[in-house]
């Protein structure tokens, strides 16, 4: 899987699993559009990248490709906090 292809999949992993995470009240949906990639590397036949969204729900997805398995892995967090700590 080349780096276009793997980007392009897990863009669409997130929009998937941040629409049926989403409150129906909100009436709100995302595409791949809204999707971004933050970071991202192959190394052999292994992919791994962060992604965010333009929503402001702080919550940030990292997805990873076992190119031995065939097999991707999703996994969502949710930002609590972001503290300024001085280097002394």
């Amino acid at each position: 899987m080349n780096e276009q292809e793997f980007l392009l999949k897990a863009k669409k992993m997130v929009v998937d699993y941040t629409n049926k995470h989403l409150d129906k009240a909100d009436d709100a949906s995302i595409s791949v559009d809204d999707v971004f990639n933050v970071w991202h590397a192959k190394v052999l036949q292994n992919s791994k990248g962060l992604f965010s969204t333009t929503m402001f729900d702080g919550m940030y997805y990292e997805v990873t490709y076992n190119g031995d398995k065939d097999v991707f892995y999703l996994d969502a967090y949710k930002k609590f906090e972001n503290v300024e700590i001085k280097n002394d």
